[in-house]
C-alpha cells in the first residue's frame, strides 16, 4: 500500500476517534460539574480538561478566564483549535476523502454524512440547548463509522491502519482522562472520608466510568462499590474492557503485525513491550510507584509508537 494512502486512513481513523474521546471527556466534565461542590473545584475541573489534551495555553491566550461555556466553545465549535470536535470531525472528513477510492461508499458516506449533520447541529444551536444530547450523537457517529468500517471493508492493510489509528489515539485518551481525573478527586484513595466525601466520589467515579462505558462492566466485574483502584485497575489493566490501555495495546499490537515486516522491527518490539508490561502488571505496584507517574510514561510512549508508525509505514514528518 502507498505510504499516503496508508497515512490518511490512519488519521482518518485517529481523528474519528479523537472527536468521541473528546466528546466523552467533556460531558463527564458537564455531569460532573452538576453535583454540589465549591466554585473553586468545578474551576479546576474545567482546567483540567484543557489540560487533557495540554491546550491551557491556546485557550487563555484565545479567551482568557476558564469559564464552563467558553471551554465547551473552544472544544466543540472552534475550529482555530485542532482538538475540537468540529476541527476533528472536519479532518477526519477531508482523509476519507483524499482516499475515497479506497472506502467502501458505506464508509465514505457515513464520514460526509457526519461533518454535514454537526455542521447543521452547531449552526441551529443544538450543542447549546442540550449539550449531553449533542455528546451522545458524536459518540453515536464514531461507533456507526467503526461498525461501518468493520462490516464492509475488505480486511487488508486498509482496514489494519484504520484499526491502529483508533487503537492508538484510544490508549492516549483513555490514559490523559485517567490522569486528570484521578488528580481531581480531593479525598484520599485509601484514607477514611466523610459520609458527604463518599457520596460525592461515588457520582465522581460513576461520571467517570460512564464516560469510558464502564459503569455497568465496572458492575459485572467487581460486584462492589465502587473504589478508586479498581476503576483504575480496568481501565488500565483488564484485556477485557474495550477501553482500558491494555485492551487498546492488544489491538495496536495485533495490527501491528498484521501490516509490519515478518519476524517483527522497532515499532514492533517497542509496542509488544508496552503490551507485555500491562499483561503482567499490577494495580498494587502501579498505585505504589505513583499513578500519575506511570500514565505519563504511558503517554510518552504511546506518542513514541506513534512516530515509529510514521517513520515506519507512513509519510515522514515534514514530507
Amino acid at each position: 500500500m502507498l505510504s499516503r494512502t496508508a497515512d490518511h486512513l490512519f488519521w482518518m481513523s485517529r481523528y474519528m476517534e479523537r472527536a468521541e474521546n473528546t466528546a466523552r471527556m467533556i460531558d463527564v466534565n458537564y455531569q460532573t460539574s452538576l453535583l454540589p461542590q465549591s466554585e473553586a473545584v468545578a474551576q479546576l475541573g474545567w482546567q483540567g480538561l484543557l489540560s487533557i489534551s495540554e491546550l491551557l495555553p491556546a485557550y487563555q491566550a484565545r479567551y482568557g478566564d476558564v469559564t464552563p461555556s467558553r471551554v465547551m466553545d473552544f472544544m466543540v465549535k472552534d475550529e482555530s483549535n485542532p482538538s475540537s470536535i468540529m476541527s476533528c470531525l472536519s479532518a477526519a472528513r477531508e482523509n476519507a476523502r483524499a482516499v475515497r477510492g479506497t472506502l467502501t461508499t458505506e464508509l465514505w458516506e457515513t464520514h460526509n454524512q457526519t461533518w454535514l449533520e454537526v455542521r447543521r447541529m452547531v449552526k441551529n444551536g443544538d450543542f447549546e440547548r442540550d449539550p449531553g444530547q449533542f455528546f451522545e450523537w458524536v459518540k453515536f457517529r464514531s461507533h456507526l463509522s467503526r461498525g461501518v468500517t468493520v462490516g464492509t471493508m475488505l480486511m487488508d492493510e486498509a482496514l489494519y491502519f484504520m484499526r491502529l489509528g483508533t487503537f492508538l489515539e484510544r490508549a492516549d485518551n483513555t490514559a490523559r482522562l485517567l490522569d486528570v481525573k484521578f488528580h481531581a478527586v480531593q479525598s484520599d484513595f485509601f484514607g477514611a472520608a466523610s459520609e458527604k466525601d463518599q457520596e460525592y466520589d461515588f457520582y465522581h467515579w460513576s461520571a467517570i466510568l460512564r464516560s469510558v462505558s464502564g459503569f455497568e462492566v465496572y458492575r459485572k466485574v467487581y460486584r462492589d462499590v465502587i473504589r478508586p483502584e479498581r476503576v483504575a485497575e480496568l481501565l488500565i489493566l483488564r484485556p477485557d474492557m474495550p477501553r482500558s490501555l491494555h485492551a487498546s495495546m492488544n489491538e495496536v499490537v495485533n495490527n501491528l503485525a498484521l501490516v509490519g515486516k515478518e519476524g517483527g522491527g522497532e515499532t514492533q518490539r517497542r509496542a509488544g513491550k508496552l503490551r507485555a508490561e500491562l499483561q503482567y502488571g499490577r494495580i498494587d505496584e502501579i498505585l505504589a510507584t505513583g499513578l500519575h507517574a506511570y500514565l505519563t510514561q504511558f503517554l510518552d510512549r504511546v506518542n513514541d509508537i506513534g512516530q515509529h508508525i510514521s517513520q515506519e509505514f507512513l509519510i515522514p514528518s515534514g514530507a
